[in-house]
């Protein structure tokens, strides 16, 4: 199958890559380039990539695809909130677009990665693919927006399917230290102290980048009908953890790591999830990983590179600081385009 990924160049991105190569698939990648100074390792392996924004795509990009992974947004809740107007231009308008995009140039599979994070704040009881979505921020009301109007594209030439990925966690060549347990680890490592500003009690179900890399897999190959149109929660039941037991395995993971608690905080993002129908509609879907054994490699991992203060720190790491960077220094524009000399050196 020749797929092409969106934001190739990311998190998921550049796990995904070498995930669907190494399954005999034919990869290609697009990123507009904002983290691919981000690196904390290099995995020695390049996808062919086209430096381009989402919202520039146009047919001739996709035309030669059997099917589009879309990851490129504006990723995570403080990254969203910081221009609520660039958000939905990005991650709304954008996406639904470029799903047009795709179908109309012939493309037979979208995917599209959603996030729990539509669930929002609740009570202990558990989210399925049928609740109500309840989101706090811009970033979780543009996942439920895309699903909404992508949904309305499918016919029998287009297959949409959307994962709703738990939290990730987990090493990756272009990480990100913005993610609840690899900050955590990453204070872990460099401040041997884990310190909470909350008491840690809201919920948050957690998957590991390689898991899902796997669910996006199987949504390729799986036969049309066991995923047309289809949502589904990427994770396991097991990996409902409340933020505090989060810390406490991060904690016992890194010797001499001190752990503290604050008290109850402002933050009411709180859910729990059934991760039943994934496994229904793609029953070789299991996640392979733990917070235990993710927080085991990324100690690995910091142990192998020596991770310093400075690179823990570094701003390719956290969306939020990357973009702003990129702003004052004028590299792009207020509209998040880059600037012409740096598309023209990008492309070459």
């Amino acid at each position: 199958m020749k797929v092409l990924i969106t934001g190739a160049d990311g998190y998921i991105g550049a796990v995904l890559g070498r995930l669907l190569q190494d399954h005999g698939h034919d990869i290609a990648g697009l990123d507009a380039g904002f983290y691919r100074n981000g690196t904390l390792w290099d995995d020695r392996r390049r996808l062919p990539m086209l430096s381009k924004d989402i919202r520039r795509v146009d047919a001739a990009d996709v035309v030669d695809f059997d099917a589009v992974v879309h990851l490129a947004e504006l990723s995570n809740d403080p990254l969203g909130e910081h221009d609520q107007r660039l958000t939905y231009d990005i991650n709304h308008r954008g996406s639904v677009e470029l799903a047009r995009t795709c179908k109309a140039a012939g493309v037979a599979r979208f995917v599209y990665t959603s996030s729990c994070s539509v669930y929002g704040a609740g009570n202990d009881d558990i989210k399925t693919e049928s609740s109500a979505p309840n989101p706090q921020t811009a970033y979780a009301r543009c996942k439920v927006l895309v699903e909404r109007e992508v949904q309305e594209l499918a016919d029998a030439h287009f297959t949409p399917v959307f994962l709703r990925n738990a939290t990730a966690y987990g090493a990756s060549p272009r990480m990100r230290f913005d993610i609840v347990l690899n900050n955590l680890a990453g204070f872990a490592w460099t401040a041997k102290e884990v310190k909470m500003t909350s008491d840690g009690t809201p919920w948050r179900p957690l998957v590991h980048v390689n898991d899902i890399g796997e669910a996006i897999r199987l949504a390729l190959e799986a036969p049309r009908e066991a995923v047309h149109n289809q949502v589904f929660n990427v994770g396991s039941d097991e990996q409902n953890y409340r933020i505090r037991e989060i810390a406490e395995i991060v904690a016992a993971t890194f010797p001499g790591c001190a752990l503290t608690f604050g008290p109850s905080g402002g933050d009411n993002r709180s859910y729990r999830v059934s991760f039943a129908k994934i496994r229904e509609h793609l029953p070789g879907y299991r996640c392979q990983w733990t917070a235990a054994s993710g927080a085991a490699q990324l100690r690995d991992i910091f142990t192998q590179i020596a991770m310093s203060k400075d690179v823990f720190n570094y701003r390719a790491f956290t969306r939020l600081q990357q973009l702003k960077y990129l702003l004052a220094t004028r590299q792009i524009d207020e509209n998040f385009y880059f600037r012409e000399p740096m598309e023209r050196a990008a492309r070459a």
